[in-house]
């Protein structure tokens, strides 16, 4: 049984194509998340000093931060440089190098920024666990296909990559079974009223307008079934990994919903977009690319014969 399910395991990562647009796009999706909040919010909003800690970036508990290269008073430089190496990140461009650079940058901003919504150290953590994948990607960008040549170095890398893949699709499992599982402690959660209090909240609910418009949901019996209905979307989405491959589109378009909807009414744009990068890890086959990349990339290399000729 077990030699059975090794073999099974084996043949998988041997087949299974890691180096595609699916993986791309998941990167450019969490760069570009992560280049939109710096542009629009003042370095200062992420580095200030907390209750009992005076010194930020806090250099002392992750030193190799990129945001600790310079004194502080140079954030406003950092900032815009890396902005620019989240633009080079998100282009695409050598995948292979610019990995280690977009996890360098994802967990500098969880470890020793002060004023973050979650979503950084979920970047932090898929930028890690994509670091074998881009170390084993030599294309220029990972938007191209992949010419595979099926030597036996490029047959372990594959594996490699292969198991680190799968790894996302397990830690994306865990952090919707938890956040499930541990809200049901509160029994507000219970009760299905935590919805109502959620976006009633003066600091983290709906703005005005919002409000007004929902608030004949939120003060009816309905609040009980939406409240629970997050709750059971979570544990779904915790569980969709045991499940039938050929309903993983189901799954992604539920994952999607919610966090379309989360970024929409609280306003969690960048947490939303990371996670919906993290929902393209779990849900799409990496060698089911998207083929409006490909055939771009197509396009654009008949224009240039014809313009040669």
């Amino acid at each position: 049984m077990l030699n059975k399910l090794s073999n099974l395991i084996y043949i998988h990562t041997f087949n299974s194509k890691p180096w595609t647009n699916v993986y791309g796009l998941a990167r450019t999706i969490i760069a570009l998340s992560t280049l939109i909040t710096l542009l629009v919010t003042d370095i200062y909003t992420f580095f200030r000093p907390l209750a009992g800690i005076s010194e930020y970036p806090n250099c002392s508990v992750y030193s190799i931060s990129i945001f600790c290269v310079l004194p502080k008073e140079y954030l406003p430089i950092i900032k815009w440089v890396v902005i620019a190496l989240l633009g080079l990140i998100a282009s695409g461009w050598r995948p292979r190098f610019t990995g280690i650079i977009h996890w360098w940058i994802a967990t500098s901003l969880q470890n020793t920024g002060t004023t973050l919504d979650g979503g950084e150290q979920v970047a932090a953590t898929i930028t890690f666990l994509l670091l074998p994948v881009t170390f084993f990607d030599n294309r220029k960008w990972h938007w191209q296909q992949k010419q595979y040549t099926n030597s036996t170095l490029e047959e372990h890398s594959k594996i490699v990559s292969n198991i680190f893949l799968y790894g996302i699709k397990v830690q994306m499992a865990i952090i919707y079974f938890n956040a499930a599982i541990a809200r049901l402690v509160n029994p507000e959660w219970i009760d299905g009223t935590a919805v109502y209090y959620y976006f009633n909240n003066a600091m983290l609910g709906l703005n005005d307008t919002l409000l007004r418009l929902l608030n004949p949901i939120l003060t009816s019996p309905l609040v009980f079934f939406v409240t629970w209905m997050t709750t059971i979307v979570e544990i779904v989405l915790g569980a969709a990994l045991l499940a039938p491959i050929k309903h993983y589109k189901i799954y992604f378009y539920i994952g999607a919903i919610l966090h379309v909807g989360i970024a929409l009414l609280l306003g969690l744009y960048s947490f939303s977009s990371i996670m919906i990068a993290g929902l393209i890890l779990s849900f799409r086959a990496t060698e089911n690319e998207y083929q409006f990349f490909n055939n771009s990339i197509r396009n654009d290399k008949k224009r240039l014969l014809h313009s040669s000729q």
